[in-house]
C-alpha cells in the first residue's frame, strides 16, 4: 500500500511521461507535491522502485519507466494518468529470438467501430520483459482513433491479459453480442455496462449486461517509429 505521497507522485510522473514522453525533472516534482527540498523527492523514488511500481532505466539521466498504477486509484486517476508500455521498433515476427516467450497476434481491433470477433492468428511477437511469462495474452492491430487520447494510436499492436473480468475505468476488449470486438475504456454501474472512447469526437457506448462480455485487459503496447 503507497502513501497519499507515494501515490500522488506515482500518477504525476505517469502523467508527464504521457503527456510528453520524458520524465519529470526532481525540481517538478518537489514542486507537484510542494515538498521543500530534493532529498524527500529521492526517498519516494527509491520507494516506489522497491515496490515495483517504477523502474529506473539504466544510462539515461532522469530517466524512469512506470511498471503499474496503485490499485487503490480511482477511475478517474486511471484515466487522467493512464500510460501504456510502449515496446518501441518493428514487429517482424521472424526477428523473433528462439528463446523469447512469443505472443499470438490475432488480427485488428477497432478501437471506433465495431469489427467482427477476431479469432485468427495472423503473426507472433515477442512478449515484453515486464510481462509475467506464465500469463496468457494475445496481441491485435490497432485500427481507429478513439483510443488516442490514452496513448493508443492506430497501427500500434496491443498486448492483452486475456481474462473475463474487469475492474471498472480498465481498457478492455469487449465482445458484443457474441460477434462483435472493441478495445474501450469499461464501467458498469447497476444493469448496464458503458464502453467509453478516448476520444472526444466519440460518444460512450451503452449495453446491458447480458450483451458485453470481457475477453481481456489491456497491458502493454508495441508501436512502429
Amino acid at each position: 500500500m503507497l502513501t497519499k505521497k507515494q501515490k500522488n507522485l506515482l500518477l504525476f510522473i505517469n502523467k508527464k511521461l504521457r503527456s510528453s514522453g520524458v520524465s519529470p525533472s526532481y525540481e517538478e516534482m518537489k514542486q507537484s507535491l510542494n515538498l521543500k527540498s530534493k532529498s524527500g523527492i529521492h526517498r519516494l523514488i527509491s520507494a516506489l522502485e522497491e515496490r515495483g511500481f517504477i523502474k529506473r532505466l539504466a544510462h539515461k539521466a532522469r530517466a524512469l519507466e512506470v511498471i503499474k498504477l496503485p490499485e487503490t486509484a480511482s477511475a478517474n486517476d486511471i484515466y487522467n494518468n493512464f500510460s501504456p508500455s510502449v515496446i518501441k521498433g518493428g514487429l517482424d515476427e521472424e526477428q523473433v529470438p528462439s528463446d523469447e516467450v512469443e505472443v499470438p497476434v490475432l488480427g485488428k481491433i477497432a478501437a471506433g467501430t465495431p469489427v467482427e470477433a477476431i479469432q485468427n492468428e495472423v503473426a507472433r511477437i515477442p512478449l515484453p520483459n515486464n510481462l509475467e511469462k506464465n500469463g496468457d495474452y494475445f496481441g491485435l492491430k490497432v485500427q481507429g482513433d478513439s483510443m488516442i487520447e490514452a496513448g493508443i494510436h492506430e497501427g500500434d499492436t496491443v498486448i492483452i491479459r486475456r481474462t473475463d473480468t474487469a475492474e471498472n475505468g480498465k481498457i478492455v476488449v469487449a465482445l458484443i453480442d457474441e460477434h462483435e470486438a472493441m478495445l474501450k475504456r469499461i464501467r458498469k454501474k447497476g444493469k448496464v455496462v458503458a464502453l467509453e472512447s478516448a476520444n472526444r469526437n466519440y460518444e460512450t457506448k451503452i449495453f446491458g449486461p447480458d450483451r458485453v462480455k470481457v475477453q481481456g485487459v489491456l497491458v502493454s503496447l508495441y508501436r512502429n517509429f
